[in-house]
């Protein structure tokens, strides 16, 4: 497996290019959106809306996957199981909470002609700013996060039937 640690930094670089290209189109496509002014010219409006669904369907989300996919490999790769790596997926995850609201926004703008007006990019940009420095945070001190607190009954037997049979 020695062959494998030498990818290591090869993924790393892949994994790093990947996060800028979707954070920089998280950041992008909200700006893009506050552009869908029905006020302007048909042929502007649909020129902004097909470059919007083009990016997020053909770049941003490729890359999102990429970027989610070399992040795993990473993970498995250095065996990095702490409480840390989790509290980074947890903002992942709101990364790609994001990512899904930009692609609803979208195709909402869309398909309801001039019932839907896209919100504006200060909320999303802020959201996603917070995440993402948030994720920094966590990846380049990597803090010592200790157990997560959980309940006691989480933590020890409590000699309970399941709900349901097991199978044998």
């Amino acid at each position: 497996m020695i062959w494998v640690e030498g990818l290591v930094p090869h993924l790393k670089a892949l994994h790093l290019s990947f996060v800028a290209v979707w954070v920089a189109g998280l950041i992008a496509l909200p700006r893009m959106l506050a552009r869908h002014d029905r006020a302007i010219v048909q042929a502007e409006f649909a020129q902004i809306r097909r470059a919007t669904h083009f990016g997020y369907v053909w770049v941003i989300t490729p890359v999102a996957i990429l970027a989610i996919a070399t992040g795993s490999a990473l993970i498995f790769m250095r065996e990095i199981f702490t409480v840390w790596i989790f509290a980074k997926l947890v903002l992942v995850t709101g990364l790609v909470a994001m990512h899904a609201w930009i692609g609803h926004t979208i195709i909402a703008v869309a398909e309801t002609e001039g019932a839907h007006e896209p919100p504006e990019p200060l909320v999303p940009t802020i959201l996603i700013f917070s995440l993402v420095v948030g994720v920094l945070f966590l990846v380049l001190a990597k803090p010592e996060l200790g157990e997560l607190a959980m309940p006691l009954w989480l933590l020890q037997p409590l000699g309970r039937q399941l709900p349901f049979d097991i199978p044998k």
